[in-house]
């Protein structure tokens, strides 16, 4: 075992980097300005207070908290339950946000009931649909599934910041840096049918792959960053689907 895993086993150290982690947020909320693009279908949702799924890659997720600053709902994060997880979702807690473990490799199945449980009460969740290890920006079933049996809407979400760094991790991991622009985009809500069969299902899946990576790519273009291209979908996933994975360093 590499002695970074075990020295993050440690309770102290991962107390140490939850902190960390947190205040390095809370700057970034407080230094970046954030511009926010979404259709009026899908503000009409937010303005209501109803309840949606929100999706965005788990490259992204340090971006989506800056959505949530004026908006009083409460948002509740679905964390794989792995070691990163773990400080992520701690991570989410002092932010306000309330976590539910599980991911679609470990606990789906309790991930979503307790999901269906929230939607129904009338909260809102936030997915990352290639998370917790991908394939990086190819959706999994579980947004949609949890759609159908809650008949409410998916919202797709991204971002990107004038000035950000990117690690070399399956994700592309972005973290925006201070004092620079950052760009969030919601995009069209996606409202999926009680009674969808698979074929009905999968082209849900793929409308949601689709809206968050084209809204990913003109977010990053519009501030002249090259695109972080999906990577091959996991052969377990189904046929295979166009793209492929990015070689190019990390920005």
């Amino acid at each position: 075992m590499k002695l970074s895993k075990q020295i993050l086993r440690s309770e102290r150290v991962q107390a140490a980097t939850v902190w960390a982690t947190t205040q390095v947020v809370r700057l970034l909320l407080k230094t970046v300005r954030w511009r926010l693009d979404m259709p009026s279908e899908t503000e009409a949702i937010l303005v209501s207070g109803a309840p949606f799924i929100c999706c965005f890659w788990h490259g992204r997720l340090l971006l989506t908290p800056a959505a949530w600053r004026r908006d009083q709902r409460q948002v509740h994060a679905l964390i794989s339950t792995h070691r990163d997880g773990r400080l992520i979702a701690g991570t989410m807690r002092n932010l306000g946000m309330s976590v539910v473990e599980g991911s679609s490799r470990r606990g789906g199945m309790v991930a979503l009931r307790e999901m269906q449980r929230i939607l129904t009460r009338g909260d809102t969740v936030a997915i990352t649909p290639d998370g917790p290890k991908g394939p990086r920006m190819r959706a999994k079933m579980g947004a949609v599934k949890a759609a159908q049996l809650t008949a409410v809407p998916i919202i797709p979400l991204t971002g990107s910041a004038s000035r950000q760094w990117q690690a070399r991790s399956w994700d592309r991991f972005t973290i925006p840096l201070p004092l620079s622009r950052g760009h969030l985009a919601f995009g069209a809500p996606i409202w999926v049918p009680r009674d969808a069969d698979a074929a009905t299902l999968e082209a849900h899946r793929q409308e949601l792959e689709n809206q968050i990576n084209r809204l990913t790519d003109a977010s990053d273009r519009a501030f002249g960053h090259a695109p972080i291209l999906p990577a091959d979908p996991d052969p377990g996933d189904g046929p295979a689907r166009a793209g492929a994975d990015n070689r190019q360093p990390a920005a």
